[in-house]
C-alpha cells in the first residue's frame, strides 16, 4: 500500500510539473539553474597582493646581504630580515621579491611565483631554479660560511 501510495505522489508531482525525486541534486551539488558560491572576496585580495608583491622591486634598504658564489661562475645574493618569510634575490642584477613555502624536508625555499623563480636552501649549499622552464639556473651556491665549513671539514 505504501509502495502504491509514493507512486501516485511521483505521478501527481510530474503532472504538476513539481521536480521528481531523481532529480534533485545530491547534498553539495547544484543544478543547472542554481549558481555555485562566489570565492570569498578576502581570498582573492590575498591572492592578488602575493602576485603584485613578485612584480615589485624590493626594498633592500636595512636587510642582511649573503653572497652565493655558485659553480660555472654564476653569483647571487639574498637579502632577509631575521625571521621573515620573505627574502630579496639578486639574480642576473635584477631584484626579485620571493616568499617561503613551507616544505616537510626542512629546507628553506622559497618563491617567485610570477617569474617562475625557486630557491631551495639546504645547511651544505643552494639552488635556484626556474620552475616555468623546468630547469636549474644555479646550482651548488654557496655562501663564505659553508665553504669555510666545508674546507674545515676537509682539514
Amino acid at each position: 500500500m505504501k509502495t502504491i501510495s509514493a507512486i501516485i505522489l511521483l505521478v501527481t508531482g510530474v503532472a504538476f510539473g513539481l521536480p521528481a525525486i531523481a532529480e534533485t541534486p545530491a547534498q553539495g551539488q547544484t543544478t543547472k539553474k542554481e549558481k555555485a558560491p562566489a570565492k570569498k572576496p578576502a581570498a582573492k585580495k590575498e591572492a592578488a597582493a602575493a602576485a603584485d608583491d613578485d612584480d615589485k622591486e624590493p626594498d633592500v634598504a636595512g636587510m642582511t646581504s649573503t653572497a652565493f658564489d655558485c659553480e660555472l661562475g654564476n653569483k647571487l645574493t639574498i637579502y632577509q630580515l631575521a625571521d621573515q618569510d620573505q627574502i630579496a634575490l639578486r639574480w642576473n642584477k635584477k631584484l626579485h621579491h620571493m616568499t617561503r613555502v613551507t616544505t616537510s624536508t626542512g629546507a628553506n625555499r622559497f618563491e617567485n611565483t610570477k617569474k617562475g623563480l625557486v630557491w631551495i636552501g639546504i645547511p651544505a649549499k643552494g639552488m635556484l631554479l626556474d620552475s616555468k622552464k623546468g630547469q636549474q639556473l644555479a646550482n651548488e651556491c654557496k655562501s663564505p660560511e659553508q665553504i669555510q665549513a666545508k674546507t674545515a671539514e676537509k682539514g
